[in-house]
């Protein structure tokens, strides 16, 4: 039996991949009594988002491999560090989020078919921040 395909709408294709790293930090910029400012870990899990108007053969926005370069990244130099002291910020989930992206863009975008949409960091199972990359 063979299916008939449907009239394919038009539209953009989106993909995720997640990462995962341990990192410790503090933000030293909260009062004394903010839980935040004393030190203190996360199992942080980081999505990257990719988007594309069309598919490269055989039908991928891009070849989830192609992202592997971003793991070796995080496990080389994230994982296991206390990121307050490694960064050249305070390490909120924001900020981290938004220095992934960048770190993306300079050293896998220009290979990469898919055009990095955003990068999102969790900190928790019930918090995150999100970063959205400008379309250029």
């Amino acid at each position: 039996m063979r299916i008939d395909s449907p009239p394919l709408p038009s539209g953009a294709f989106t993909i995720g991949k997640k990462f995962t790293f341990e990192g410790g930090h503090r933000l030293p910029g909260l009062p004394p009594e903010h839980k935040c400012s004393r030190q203190h870990g996360h199992s942080y899990e980081v999505e990257v988002i990719l988007t594309a108007p069309a598919l490269e053969e055989p039908g991928f926005v891009t070849d989830f491999g192609a992202l592997s370069p971003f793991k070796t990244f995080l496990a080389g130099n994230l994982d296991h560090r206390n990121l307050h002291e490694i960064l050249p910020f305070d390490p909120t989930s924001e900020r981290l989020a938004q220095f992934l992206a960048g770190w993306i863009m300079e050293h896998l975008q220009p290979q990469l078919p898919g055009r990095l949409v955003a990068v999102l960091v969790r900190e928790t199972t019930s918090s995150w921040a999100r970063f959205d990359v400008e379309e250029r």
